[in-house]
């Protein structure tokens, strides 16, 4: 795709971020000529390096994942979400036209720049997400420009779904942490050799766990997902206190309706307040706390009447009946070597369809082996979903996902280390060459069978690392066969027309619609039971120090919430591996699942015994 070159004499460069823009102080500017005398070339030093000091330790003490929405020192503007640095105004006045996000280069040795908006992530990462349908090449190579003249590389991440808006990650220079506050950097093609000079405002990073992320138009109303507004540890606030902000004018405000967790539903607004706009920003009011959280997500607005053409891209109303009646959802984040096995596998025993929320997989294979599955014929569909620590709210989406598609009548929710089978299929010697093949599907109430079970759960056994010091070449059902005894938590499948309106959710296990006479029902351990391969290998266990996807724990490495069940027991907060960590959990040898898939997958070859989904 083609790009217009910005000229690199240009001395003014205008960004015109569509996005929410969110202003803060203007750039420093004056320098201080360097004094003649030792004396005060002395005290400039000491006075510098005290202010450094200072500003260093405000950054770091203010960059807390787990701080109290209540000391936040600052106001936000409901219309541009513009940082007013009072506490006096409580009129939350309007800003009458959308500002603009204005830098003054000298001599900047860059082709082009692009209108974005940047989120700051743990670990010192910036996920950059472009404005929609900004003309990209994929020849070029991009940068984050920082204000102090810093540049990092800027990783393709992906193109988010709805929006089509491309995204980059790059890295927050060091340099840059002791600033006290955070500017957005600049994304950039080519090389920068020479110093900004500044003389506009320059748009605050928006935090990962303060910010409206996405949004979702379904036929009868909004939803939005938004970190920071609710606590899992805490209350979630009334919906009473929260509007809806469309940003049309001077703002069009809807009512919310639910407030759970991270998922907030409102009206739509009117149609005709709309008018053109195709690309609408949309935020939450904290209407007591004149508060407008930040926001990087978009409106989709529903058809303005049932027989004119639709504004909306979104597909609204699902047909009649739902084009699978069981799919398995998951989130993925690196899991390109367990993939196939997990997907050959239940994809045998009743899976049609399989619904993947990518969380910015990196430096893995996965897409190929996605590739490569649906080429041999099974149904996978990606979704990329690149924010920290959103897993409920992923699987919250899903529901709206598959319903806005007629996607699933019911949908299984488990990890790929996590396998579903029933104790019985071993007793009853079902075969593979059989005309019968055993299902999850047995265990799922059709309507004509009566009752209103809306979900199905069952129990997971954890297992250990058996002995293994890397992935098993054969698959995690063969390699790993010790578990504790203890049942842990459960898993479900749920009825997607069953899920509760608020998509109130534990992980793997929703709230059913009571009022609609919905009831959940727990198998025994003898009629269903989840096989959860948790501790592995520890070349393999080590990396969710890193990162972990699920909502509880923030990082592994951090001291906080020490008797979480997402934590391993007696492990601590450093990624070092105990030294009898081969042989941990293993309490209950059980091979159950292991010699039936053995049974069901296995063959010999002229390169010996394999598995069905090796591939070498």
């Amino acid at each position: 795709m083609n790009m217009k070159p910005s000229s690199p004499s240009d001395s003014n460069i205008s960004i015109n971020n569509s996005t929410t823009t969110f202003i803060s102080s203007p750039w420093e500017t004056m320098r201080r000529k360097p004094r003649t005398t030792l004396l005060l070339s002395l005290l400039s030093i000491l006075l510098f390096a005290a202010f450094s000091l200072h500003l260093s330790r405000d950054a770091v003490s203010g960059w807390r994942p787990d701080y109290d929405l209540d000391d936040r020192p600052w106001k936000l503007n409901a219309k541009n979400h513009v940082v007013v640095h009072t506490n006096a105004n409580k009129n939350n006045n309007i800003v009458n036209e959308f500002s603009h996000q204005s830098r003054r280069v000298s001599s900047i040795n860059f082709r082009n720049s692009f209108s974005t908006v940047s989120v700051l992530l743990p670990d010192w990462e910036i996920l950059v997400l472009v404005s929609p349908n900004t003309p990209l090449s994929s020849s070029d190579e991009y940068n984050c420009l920082f204000r102090n003249n810093q540049m990092s590389q800027a990783k393709f991440s992906g193109v988010l779904p709805f929006t089509n808006r491309t995204t980059f990650k790059c890295d927050m220079p060091g340099t840059v942490w002791r600033r006290k506050i955070f500017s957005q950097p600049m994304l950039v093609t080519g090389t920068s050799e020479n110093e900004f000079q500044n003389h506009s405002p320059a748009a605050e990073l928006v935090r990962w766990n303060f910010v409206v992320y996405e949004s979702f138009s379904m036929e009868d109303d909004v939803v939005l997902f938004a970190k920071g507004v609710n606590h899992r540890q805490g209350y979630d606030r009334p919906a009473k206190e929260l509007n809806c902000v469309f940003q049309i004018g001077d703002g069009i405000r809807t009512a919310v309706t639910s407030s759970v967790q991270e998922v907030f539903r409102c009206l739509h607004p009117d149609p005709s307040d709309l008018g053109s706009n195709s690309e609408i920003g949309v935020s939450l009011e904290i209407i007591g706390e004149n508060i407008v959280v930040p926001s990087v997500a978009y409106y989709t607005p529903r058809p303005n009447k049932p027989n004119s053409k639709p504004v909306a891209v979104q597909n609204f109303g699902p047909p009649a009946q739902p084009k699978y009646f069981l799919c398995a959802c998951t989130m993925v984040y690196n899991v390109a070597k367990f993939l196939r096995e997990w997907v050959v596998y239940h994809s045998k025993v009743g899976v049609e369809n399989f619904i993947l929320y990518d969380n910015g997989s990196d430096d893995d294979d996965l897409e190929r082996i996605i590739k490569e599955l649906r080429e041999e014929g099974y149904n996978i569909s990606t979704l990329l979903w690149i924010w920290p620590k959103t897993q409920e709210a992923g699987f919250s989406h899903s529901i709206l996902y598959s319903k806005s598609k007629g996607l699933c009548t019911w949908m299984m929710y488990v990890d790929v280390d996590e396998f579903m089978y029933l104790p019985s299929w071993r007793n009853n010697g079902f075969h593979f060459n059989s005309n019968e093949l055993p299902s999850l599907k047995s265990i799922l109430p059709r309507e004509d069978k009566g009752g209103r079970i809306g979900q199905v759960s069952m129990m997971c056994l954890e297992f250990g690392p058996s002995g293994q010091r890397q992935h098993p070449k054969e698959g995690v059902t063969q390699g790993y066969t010790c578990r504790r005894k203890v049942e842990q938590r459960h898993k479900s499948i749920v009825l997607v027309e069953a899920v509760d309106r608020s998509l109130w959710n534990v992980i793997h296990h929703f709230q059913v619609n009571e009022k609609q006479g919905f009831r959940s029902k727990q198998l025994g351990p003898e009629e269903g039971l989840v096989n959860h391969y948790k501790y592995q290998a520890w070349v393999e266990f080590k990396s969710k120090f890193r990162r972990r996807v699920s909502a509880y724990v923030v990082d592994w490495r951090q001291a906080m919430n020490p008797n979480s069940q997402d934590r391993t027991p007696g492990l601590g907060f450093e990624a070092v591996e105990p030294k009898d960590w081969t042989h941990r959990f293993c309490e209950v040898r059980d091979q159950r699942l292991k010699l039936l898939t053995r049974e069901w997958f296995g063959s010999f070859t002229h390169n010996g015994y394999r598995m069905a989904w090796q591939t070498r």
